[in-house]
């Protein structure tokens, strides 16, 4: 057996040493047992010599050979007495009932008897153990005058004291297996069913079953640990779900990483190409206009330069995006008026609008009169003037501008009651050059440059998808930015 598990080691280091404590015990007792029937057996032969030493005495004294006779006849009838035998002072058997002794040397015996005053011996007699109480025989001076021997069977003795060993040791063992019971079982109920949990617990836990707990039940010791296993566990999930978001967080930054240095090459190439092709098409513009001045109107030619020129423009047009996309300049932040900034934006969204039957409807719960905010009027300008020309662009009827204060930002946004934007497209609509429009109507750099102006601020730019039909964009601008004229007033009425 080893103490490979906590029975066994119950079993090995409590239940083995017990039992052996036991044994041992036992072993003892039976032993003292033994002793005191052996002593008690002792006793009662030298009590049954005692009782007729005096008349066997006085008849050995007299000489009256037949008064010794009956003397001795009348002990034999007790149970278990084998012989008695009585000798003179010279060791001469006088008188016997039983078998001869062979345990008397005569006269060498019965003086030493005679000095020690009594002696006991076991000896075998025919397969049989015997034992034999010798007593010297006394007249009234106290002369000795004989020897006095009875001898009693101890078969029925040892017989005895083997079927109490027998006993004993049915009744350790029956004992040893109570005992061995009563630890499995309480082992089993106290300890052993509890243990067996907390394994089965660990092992769902060792195979990543998320949110598992081991039972806390059983004794306080397994109580405590149970208890301190849970508060490992949950710290360990905590680390892991920790770990878990600075990975994430770790992925995002390498991607913004890496998408900031494709902007920064795609910016370094747009502005390139923008600088090389404004002096052309500036050269172009300017011929083309003063051929234009010196064509007769309605001719092919006045035709065919009039399209020129708005080719020109659109080039000029998507050579400004470029460069308003690649530039890095710092803000010029100063106090706008957030009413003029919309109503600005609005009128020359409507202005170059080609669709002019699209309205443009301002709604919202915050008026933008009582409101101005800290920014670069060229940047938001341009960011809300482009999100207005893409809603010009995919508008039915009517284009939704509102505004409010949320208890972190202000809220611009920009809704068009068109098609919308397909879920694929909504991850990449701010990338620079993609565009859902058809080839020759759009650079794909207006959403791209919105998202910068409004970074550049601090703010956020997102397209909120709905089930509904249309696109809604949103610009969130730090509260920081903003200034409640109201506010403003009424702290000035309480410092009045």
């Amino acid at each position: 057996m080893t103490s490979s598990s906590l029975r066994n080691a119950v079993i090995l280091f409590v239940l083995l040493p017990l039992l052996a404590v036991l044994i041992l015990l036992g072993a003892l007792g039976l032993r003292e047992f033994e002793q005191q029937t052996t002593i008690r057996l002792q006793d009662d032969i030298e009590l049954v010599a005692r009782s007729i030493r005096l008349p066997i005495a006085s008849a050995m004294a007299r000489r009256d050979i037949g008064a010794v006779r009956d003397g001795v006849d009348s002990v034999f009838a007790i149970d278990q007495v084998v012989g008695i035998y009585v000798y003179d002072a010279a060791g001469e058997l006088v008188a016997t009932n039983g078998p001869q002794s062979p345990s008397l040397e005569r006269r060498r015996e019965a003086r030493a008897i005679a000095e020690q005053g009594g002696l006991g011996s076991f000896e075998e007699r025919r397969g049989h153990e015997v034992f034999s109480f010798f007593l010297p025989l006394n007249d009234a001076g106290g002369r000795v005058v004989g020897l006095l021997q009875i001898t009693r069977d101890i078969a029925p003795f040892r017989a005895y004291l083997a079927e109490m060993r027998w006993r004993g040791g049915v009744a350790i063992g029956a004992l040893a297996l109570v005992f061995l019971l009563v630890v499995l079982i309480g082992h089993h109920r106290a300890v052993g069913r509890h243990v067996r949990g907390l394994t089965r617990a660990m092992h769902r836990i060792g195979i990543s079953q998320q949110g598992q707990r081991v039972p806390v039940g059983g004794p306080q010791e397994i109580r405590v640990l149970g208890r301190g296993i849970n508060e490992m566990i949950a710290r360990w999930e905590g680390s892991e779900r920790c770990l878990e978001r600075q990975r994430a967080q770790q992925l995002r930054l390498e991607a913004d990483l890496r998408q900031a240095e494709k902007l920064a090459a795609i910016g370094r190439l747009a502005a390139g190409v923008a600088h090389e092709l404004g002096t052309p098409l500036g050269l172009i513009a300017g011929r083309a206009q003063r051929a234009l001045r010196v064509v007769p109107g309605g001719s092919r030619a006045h035709t065919e330069l009039t399209d020129l020129l708005g080719e020109v423009n659109r080039v000029e047009t998507i050579v400004r995006q470029l460069l308003d996309f690649a530039r890095c300049n710092p803000l010029y932040m100063r106090r706008i008026e957030l009413a003029d900034l919309l109503a600005l934006t609005v009128e020359r969204a409507t202005r170059t609008a080609e669709r002019p039957e699209i309205r443009i409807r301002l709604s919202n719960p915050l008026e933008p009169a009582e409101c101005a905010i800290q920014g670069d009027p060229m940047r938001l300008q341009q960011a809300l003037g482009n999100l207005l020309e893409n809603a010009l662009h995919a508008a039915n009827r009517e284009i939704r501008l509102t505004c409010q204060v949320t208890r972190d930002e202000l809220e611009i946004a920009v809704s068009d009651d068109g098609p919308g934007v397909p879920a694929a497209d909504a991850e990449r609509l701010f990338e620079p050059f993609f565009t859902t429009k058809p080839v020759g109507q759009g650079t794909g750099l207006g959403l791209a440059v919105a998202r910068a102006a409004i970074e550049a601020h601090g703010g956020r730019l997102v397209l909120v998808l709905s089930a509904q039909r249309g696109a809604r964009f949103v610009i969130g601008l730090p509260r920081s930015l903003l200034q409640l004229t109201r506010d403003a007033g009424a702290r000035d009425d309480d410092e009045r």
